[in-house]
């Protein structure tokens, strides 16, 4: 079933089409309607619909208007416009739009079920682009050159020489010019294996090699569009590297996190699954693209805690202003991701098998207390990394290096340091919740103090903030169990009261006042959320 909204500002040609069309037959679900262009774009950020059939004549944003913002933020959705023979002109308009389809009023069901039909045939015959297996061999074939797939992986695994760089560049026809570049991954969302969705051979197959291919097809797409550098596959992950120009890293950060967010949406759209992407910093050369490849890894580490179908940039979830980037084993990597992101019961069992393995080998006294203190400056550099106070670990002056000198007996050391590590991820698990609220009541803050300006937005609290939108979003809603847009609706609707109650103000002056540049916007606001009109409010506030 593809979704669909239906926009119209007459009521009774919305109702007309709701009972005379069976859309479920035709392969549809209306999953909304909406009277005007405003509240369909509202509508249209919540349910994300495959198709927009709008009127043109409509108060606050008319359909061209609301075609235009649909165009610029969701490129891929079909947009039907509903016309009259007087609003020709507008209908050659929407055709430089580049509306899909029109229909001329007055219309039979016939004349619109064609129409529909229509529509649904050009998303039938995308999908079946994205999903046909042997394009995406084909694809794979062309786009995936081994000597490059080999470079671009060895690029990103490990520092190469810059004599190596430039040859394999000039070598194998890669263009990586630029003066800034960033990496980000893309991996596939578990999902369960053993059910029948009855959607495509695709997904029943369940070829994770071929859902692999699928996702990076979309990336080379979506990065083609933009320009902004070259997707492979690498240790079963969508990886993308990004290049930019100019001294400015912030340009390339923001575009590289626009692209994975249209890539995250087309999968989803496309092809019935979901990916997760992790993305790193930007970086001044290609000799050092393996950092931000590894900060990509550690993004991704926080699905288990944000969830998946998302974004994540690690500049969003850990600030480090000053990261170390040392080399170390293996043990150690994944003790530092307990430390951030495990449970208490993960990291006792990960410190238990660590000294099991102690033990086993046998080694001598000194080599025990070298690999402790391994272990001790790992659990250090994170909280350092995430700014947790040193003395409330080990007390005052107290860095721990003088405990792990008197261990007389592995099993005490096993007992102090499984002491020190919980006691760490329990402060850094407080923090993050800390960071959460701090980080939505600046938000509040800035609303409250800015929510009269009328092109107060999502982006510009994001801007303030200096986060992305993405984040945000999610941090907010989980915080406040409410949207941005539904927030400050509420805090101008609070304050639209107050200066009804206690002012002479007119309502066009109230509606400038908290924020809206359209006074009858406002007032079908205002009615929307408590049934009345402000007049009618005011009217009844002062009723004895």
């Amino acid at each position: 079933m593809y979704k669909l909204i239906l926009v119209d500002d007459e009521s009774d040609v919305r109702e007309g089409l709701l009972t005379e069309i069976d859309w479920s037959s035709l392969g549809f679900e209306v999953s909304d309607t909406a009277e005007n262009g405003r509240e369909a774009s509202e509508m249209i950020e919540r349910h994300q619909p495959d198709v927009v059939v709008t009127d043109i004549q409509m108060p606050f944003m008319n359909g061209l208007q609301l075609s235009e913002w649909i165009r610029e933020h969701y490129p891929g959705t079909k947009i039907v416009i509903l016309t009259g023979y007087e609003e020709f002109e507008y209908a050659q308009k929407a055709i430089r739009l580049q509306i899909d389809e029109y229909v001329l009023k007055p219309f039979s069901s016939r004349e619109f079920i064609d129409i529909l039909q229509k529509v649904k045939d050009h998303l039938d015959e995308e999908a079946a682009d994205k999903e046909n297996i042997q394009v995406l061999t084909e694809h794979y074939r062309k786009n995936l050159p081994v000597l490059q797939s080999m470079f671009l992986s060895s690029l990103v695994s490990k520092q190469l020489p810059p004599r190596e760089i430039r040859d394999k560049l000039l070598s194998y026809s890669l263009d990586l010019e630029g003066s800034r570049f960033m990496v980000s991954i893309l991996r596939l969302d578990p999902r369960p294996r053993d059910k029948e969705d009855g959607l495509s051979s695709l997904k029943l197959m369940y070829d994770q090699d071929l859902e692999l291919f699928a996702v990076l097809n979309i990336a080379a797409e979506v990065g083609e569009k933009y320009a902004i550098g070259h997707t492979f596959i690498h240790h079963d992950e969508v990886v993308l590297l990004s290049t930019g120009e100019g001294p400015d890293s912030d340009g390339l950060s923001q575009t590289t996190l626009k692209v994975l967010e249209e890539i995250r949406h087309s999968v989803e759209r496309f092809l019935k699954m979901t990916v997760t992407a992790g993305a790193g910093t930007v970086q001044t050369s290609l000799q050092n693209v393996h950092l931000s490849y590894r900060e990509a890894e550690q993004a991704m580490d926080y699905r288990l805690i944000l969830g998946g179908n998302k974004v994540i940039w690690i500049e969003d979830v850990e600030n480090r202003p000053a990261r170390q980037r040392t080399e170390i084993q293996l043990s150690e990597q994944e003790l530092i991701r307990c430390l951030k992101l495990g449970t208490e019961l993960e990291i006792r069992a990960l410190l238990d098998h660590l000294f099991d393995q102690i033990m086993e080998a046998g080694i001598s006294y000194q080599e025990f207390q070298i690999y402790l203190l391994e272990m001790l400056t790992a659990a250090v550099k994170v909280a350092k990394e995430l700014q947790v106070d040193l003395e409330q670990l080990f007390g005052s002056g107290g860095t721990g290096i003088g405990e792990i000198t008197k261990f007389k007996h592995i099993i005490e050391a096993r007992t102090w340091f499984k002491d020190l590590c919980v006691k760490l991820r329990s402060s850094i698990a407080m923090d993050r919740e800390s960071s959460y609220n701090r980080l939505v009541e600046e938000a509040r803050e800035y609303i409250r103090e800015h929510y009269k300006d009328s092109d107060i937005s999502i982006n510009r609290v994001c801007e303030h903030l200096h986060i992305s939108t993405g984040y945000f979003s999610t941090i907010f809603k989980k915080e406040m169990k409410m949207t941005f847009v539904n927030y400050l609706l509420g805090i101008r609707m609070d304050a639209a009261k107050e200066l009804l109650l206690h002012t002479e103000l007119k309502a066009f002056e109230i509606a400038e006042k908290v924020g809206f540049a359209d006074p009858n916007y406002f007032s079908f606001c205002f009615r929307k959320k408590f049934g009345i009109s402000p007049k009618e409010f005011r009217s009844g506030a002062k009723a004895p």
